[in-house]
């Protein structure tokens, strides 16, 4: 079966509706198999990435996108450590599209969805805005989620139903701002259409604008409110799978471009528009559907 085809019919896969959103349990510790995986993610993050971090040369993927000997050397020890936690099907971003289709297929419970390195380019630069980003979807959503930032030693981790957690604490972000004309939101500009782009950059509705290419981080730093909102014109898999859930258990919102419902959007290239603030995430959305 050709790859489209067999993209075609993953995502002709009904996904279970939305249940309707209330706040999430509040729970003061992280569960057993939260705490197991966020100890994996952090160990393979200091014996396989950090030792590596500006020493290795690096090459491109056919999609343009970098890889090096530390995004392959951490997907297969994360791999490992995590079919020992749970065995189901891996879906890695340094595997062949093919792979990853049939992945997503034979994940009837479960699928573990890795990026070693979310945010190459400033791996390998020495820039340090970077992160490990896992991911335990079920039925097409997560349901565990952890992203671990080896240069700040910040891990973000969340289970559905019992919040978001910051080191092992009970994530409370700043108070943000209600207001998006003073807000700093995050806004990758590449993946926007022109003329949305055009509008951002002559009339900005908001007070400042961040993006330090790291998606994973970019949810993460939302949930905290370190950014006020966010906004990508299309995210893979592994860019979402693990921050989007810190956010929603943080008590933030998100949406898709032309979706109200998040999980519905492409399982493959999700749109993002998201806040941690209700209103603030209303008039954000609103400003940005107008000008499509």
């Amino acid at each position: 079966m050709e790859k489209q085809d067999i993209k075609q019919q993953m995502e002709k896969q009904t996904l279970p509706k939305q249940a309707e959103r209330r706040s999430p349990p509040r729970t003061k510790t992280m569960g057993a198999m939260l705490k197991a995986v966020t100890a994996a993610v952090k160990l393979v993050a200091a014996e396989e990435i950090m030792p590596r971090y500006m020493k290795v040369a690096h090459q491109h993927k056919s999609d343009g996108s970098l890889c090096t000997e530390a995004d392959t050397a951490a997907q297969e020890a994360l791999t490992r450590k995590l079919q020992g936690i749970l065995n189901v099907p891996v879906i890695g971003e340094e595997m062949a599209a093919a792979e990853q289709i049939e992945s997503w297929a034979g994940g009837k419970d479960g699928v573990w969805c890795i990026d070693p390195i979310d945010g190459t380019s400033n791996f390998i630069r020495g820039l340090g805005y970077f992160a490990v980003s896992v991911a335990l979807m079920r039925e097409g959503r997560s349901i565990l989620g952890v992203v671990h930032d080896p240069v700040a030693d910040e891990t973000f981790a969340a289970e559905s139903g019992r919040g978001a957690y910051l080191n092992g604490v009970k994530l409370a972000g700043r108070t943000v701002t209600t207001s998006l004309s003073e807000a700093l939101v995050n806004v990758d500009m590449k993946r926007l259409d022109q003329k949305l782009v055009t509008q951002l950059a002559a009339a900005p509705p908001y007070s400042s604008q961040r993006n330090f290419g790291a998606s994973a981080l970019d949810w993460c730093y939302t949930a905290a409110g370190r950014y006020d909102a966010y906004l990508h014109g299309g995210q893979k898999l592994w860019d979402y799978a693990a921050g989007s859930l810190i956010l929603r258990e943080s008590g933030g919102h998100a949406c898709c471009l032309n979706c109200d419902d998040f999980e519905l959007g492409d399982v493959w290239q999700r749109s993002v528009i998201a806040a941690l603030d209700p209103s603030l995430f209303e008039e954000w959305k609103n400003w940005v559907r107008a000008r499509l």
